[in-house]
């Protein structure tokens, strides 16, 4: 099964390399999402569950378009917690309990700028033979000290035809949304195809998909890894409820 064509952006405010990543997600009951989700939204269920990403990722060349990136600014860790909600239109739509970054001007912006959830964070990202590892450590705002240490190795690609509708139900999420002035808004996403590969997960220990305001998750997570995509987001929007 291939995944949904992603949304065209043709006047991108925003334009970054979303690099190593693993998704790792969890069923919930669709109340307990629903609980967090502002007015306007509401949870999207695959099978009657709804389900919660932990992603942790390497951003890399962020930055307007046609700006050259700067070498510091323009490249960090960075790990979401997100839910997920249907778009208008029935596309995947992402609300995110909160993305821990480890540069402190991209967490200031993030919050002020795009009424995000943005947490400064200690944190590294480090890939070796097919391994990759992740630490974070919450430093501000509360609660201070919230992480994600996990060890993933990465197994062989999926091939098209082993792809599920589960698999790009996680995956292939092309809209975000936020509340800024106190209206709902959203933006889109474009990017090509998740090149997706199989992960095994030796070690995790986290608490952020707790301080977002769940209880901590029950039974093994579903895995997908991806080496990342070049992407280009668009300008918040009204958006329809």
């Amino acid at each position: 099964m291939r995944a949904p064509p992603a949304p065209a952006v043709r006047a991108p405010v925003m334009v970054q390399d979303w690099r190593l990543l693993t998704f790792v997600h969890w069923r919930y009951p669709a109340d307990a999402v629903q609980a967090l989700l502002p007015p306007g939204l509401r949870v999207q269920t695959f099978d009657g569950d709804a389900w919660i990403g932990l992603v942790p990722f390497l951003m890399r060349r962020v930055g307007p378009p046609g700006v050259p990136p700067l070498p510091w600014l323009s490249q960090f860790p960075e790990t979401n917690v997100r839910a997920y909600v249907p778009g208008p239109d029935g596309g995947g739509g992402v609300w995110f309990l909160s993305l821990d970054a480890a540069r402190l001007p991209a967490v200031v912006a993030g919050r002020a700028g795009y009424g995000l959830p943005y947490c400064w964070s200690k944190m590294t990202v480090r890939s070796a033979g097919g391994h990759l590892t992740y630490h974070s450590r919450r430093r501000w705002p509360a609660p201070a000290g919230a992480g994600c240490e996990a060890h993933v190795v990465v197994g062989r690609r999926f091939d098209d035809g082993d792809l599920t509708a589960l698999d790009h139900f996680l995956t292939a999420r092309f809209r975000l949304y936020s509340v800024l002035a106190g209206r709902l808004v959203a933006a889109d996403a474009d990017h090509p195809p998740w090149p997706l590969f199989r992960a095994a997960l030796p070690d995790l220990r986290q608490d952020l998909v707790q301080a977002g305001g769940l209880p901590a998750p029950d039974g093994e997570p579903l895995l997908h890894a991806s080496p990342g995509v070049r992407v280009r987001i668009g300008m918040w929007r009204p958006a329809a409820r």
